[in-house]
């Protein structure tokens, strides 16, 4: 069954928390009734799937703490213990739930960056090319979607949201990641104030990215990586880190199209782990773990016999 504007429509029997999320939901928001807070959460959906209907918002992704499931987040959580004024990123960020999670748990909130594609067409456009390019669609801002979703404002959650594509070289400049002793000169300017990334290049201590890089084609992850990795400091220990679809073989998934009308590209883990050590950073420089595990999608018609995986992985300067 399909809208008459051809997607498919909203399914409230897809909403479900699990119960630390339904507690860290509680929380942020301040509703306390779970029928209210249900009622909430389906209104934000409603009005951001209007917009723009991306199968992430039709199935509540937006509300799943992807973040704290992963096996590296206790090492990147204490990142901000371990250094002073550590830097923490969660890029292709949406509505900001796993932003808001790694601060709830501790990190502090000045020293936090969260970053999408404010405007216009989200990151959940899958590209064809390497080159940069993009959709023209009707406006939308994810981060303001989040202040809906938290019940925040700006000034009641005031982490630094920097708006653009990575792919876009004004708001990555294209470089190779930083190797010791080479450090990024002194950051005068208060995070607040950046309008890009690049900034940013060789300083962050703890990078995020769930369910984004399986939104490009392989040429396009392999550059995504590159423009990330030239974020990440080079002191042992700074982590990348994140999840997304996968398989045990590389190549196309065939089960289910994406919400572009295409197959996905997937990595194994052991090509991502290629990826990384060896095209993305020198051989040798870091440690990249990685593994598949099964997932259950209730939102996809999907041929019959389909499997569906996500890849967890981290990598890690050594």
């Amino acid at each position: 069954m399909t809208t008459e504007l051809g997607r498919p429509p909203l399914d409230p029997t897809l909403y479900s928390l699990e119960e630390d999320e339904l507690a860290f939901y509680k929380a942020q928001t301040g509703i306390k009734d779970e029928t209210d807070l249900k009622e909430h959460i389906l209104a934000v959906q409603e009005k951001a799937y209007e917009v723009f209907h991306y199968p992430c918002i039709r199935r509540f992704g937006f509300t799943k703490l992807k973040i704290s499931r992963l096996p590296a987040y206790p090492q990147a959580l204490a990142l901000h213990q371990k250094h002073s004024n550590a830097l923490f990123l969660d890029i292709g960020c949406c509505f900001g739930n796993d932003t808001r999670k790694i601060v709830a748990d501790g990190w502090p909130i000045e020293n936090v960056v969260a970053s999408d594609l404010r405007k216009g067409i989200s990151h959940l456009v899958s590209r064809t090319s390497i080159s940069f390019h993009s959709k023209v669609g009707r406006l939308i801002d994810f981060w303001n979607y989040g202040h809906d979703l938290f019940k925040s404002t700006p000034e009641s959650f005031p982490a630094t949201f920097i708006e653009g594509d990575a792919f876009d070289p004004t708001v990555i400049t294209p470089r190779d990641p930083f190797y010791a002793p080479e450090h990024p000169a002194t950051l005068d300017l208060p995070l607040s104030s950046l309008t890009s990334l690049t900034p940013l290049q060789g300083r962050l201590s703890a990078i995020h990215a769930s369910s984004f890089f399986h939104l490009f084609d392989e040429a396009g992850q392999l550059q995504l990586a590159r423009q990330v990795a030239s974020l990440l400091s080079p002191t042992p220990g700074s982590i990348i880190f994140g999840s997304h679809g996968g398989k045990r073989k590389k190549g196309f998934r065939t089960g289910a199209l994406s919400s572009s009308g295409k197959h996905m590209f997937c990595h194994s883990p052991e090509t991502w782990k290629e990826l990384w050590d060896g095209k993305v950073f020198r051989e040798g420089t870091v440690r990249v773990d990685a593994g598949l595990y099964e997932i259950e999608r209730k939102d996809l018609t999907a041929a019959l016999g389909s499997q569906f995986f996500l890849l967890w992985w981290s990598v890690m300067r050594l």
